[in-house]
């Protein structure tokens, strides 16, 4: 793929583009759509956890509609092995030779959903997909195609027929996030887009997929002053150090942290990161990679998002940056 290079304001421009025709479906979730645009400039991946019924899907759906790229969709079950993940070589008798026959992984965007019915085994099919963006199999290594965005649906443990991630895998999504349920207003709304699915069907994309890799060069040179750097770090030492916490934020949590104030900043139109952006990534980054000591898994989600407001109220925000972080544009 040949580079390109994306001006800030015109990549602004599209990006709110995408929002609301996004919107357009997904009612009343703005915040939510910003956050998996955000993940997907930074280029991590997004666990949308929720009760059955909320949308999760169709957001994902939404937000591919609206990207040039190819997309694929893994409906995990008990069964699904790893080949139907990653795909498998084929054995053709008339030439006695194999062939990659790509799964649905080998896709810009893929759709991971109900993750968390797969067993262990199929889970972790997709680690170094998602970390080292490639696959291997049979032996053969295959890069995946750029952009790689990988959205997972999950429901909430408590639900029959399903399998704890592990902390390992946790690790590798950059955000959680929960849509929950729309206000009511919202719901009237959504009651008069009785077709919204044919509404879905009429998305067009308005990014091709060069573009977001452009993107996602460009947010590596969003500014983050060392006064905000210092805040980051303050606040993740203060997780570790949580009387509640069994596991605090690893470094590769604080990098993921830092990646998505940048991309959250260049969404937003600066081209530098702000106190307000580093608040406003911390928990939909943070919240899911919080070991706590006592889990009740019910409970799990409440406890380790008050674990990071708790860091956060611990540690003064900083008021003085430097002029290059306050003014660059």
């Amino acid at each position: 793929m040949s580079y390109i290079r994306m001006e800030h304001e015109h990549a602004v421009e599209l990006l709110n583009r995408v929002t609301k025709r996004v919107e357009s479906v997904i009612i009343g979730k703005k915040q939510e759509i910003q956050y998996v645009l955000t993940a997907m400039l930074s280029g991590g991946h997004v666990l949308l956890e929720d009760v059955p019924g909320t949308g999760k899907t169709m957001l994902v759906r939404a937000v591919a509609s609206s990207l040039n790229c190819s997309m694929g969709r893994i409906q995990f079950t008990s069964d699904v092995m790893p080949a139907d993940v990653t795909g498998t070589s084929m054995y053709h008798p008339h030439t006695s030779e194999f062939t990659f026959r790509p799964g649905p992984v080998m896709s810009n965007i893929v759709l991971a959903d109900e993750i968390n019915r797969a067993s262990p085994r199929t889970q972790s099919a997709l680690l170094e997909a998602m970390e080292e963006r490639r696959i291997t199999v049979d032996g053969i290594t295959h890069a995946l195609p750029r952009p790689f965005f990988l959205l997972a649906t999950q429901n909430p443990l408590q639900f029959e027929g399903t399998y704890r991630l592990p902390e390992a895998q946790l690790d590798r999504f950059l955000m959680r996030i929960g849509l929950g349920y729309p206000e009511p207003e919202q719901e009237v709304e959504l009651l008069t887009r009785v077709h919204s699915r044919e509404l879905l069907d009429e998305l067009r994309p308005v990014v091709l997929a060069e573009e977001v890799v452009a993107m996602q060069r460009e947010i590596r040179h969003v500014h983050v002053d060392p006064v905000v750097k210092q805040y980051l770090v303050a606040v993740v030492v203060a997780t570790r150090i949580h009387p509640a916490v069994r596991l605090g934020i690893s470094p590769r949590g604080t990098l993921a942290w830092m990646a998505a104030t940048q991309a959250y900043a260049y969404l937003q139109g600066r081209s530098y990161v702000i106190p307000d952006d580093v608040k406003e990534m911390a928990l939909p980054v943070l919240a899911h990679r919080i070991g706590l000591k006592a889990q009740n898994r019910t409970e799990a989600f409440q406890g380790q998002e008050q674990v990071i407001q708790d860091a956060l109220s611990s540690v003064p925000v900083p008021v003085q940056m430097t002029a290059q972080g306050r003014g660059r544009r």
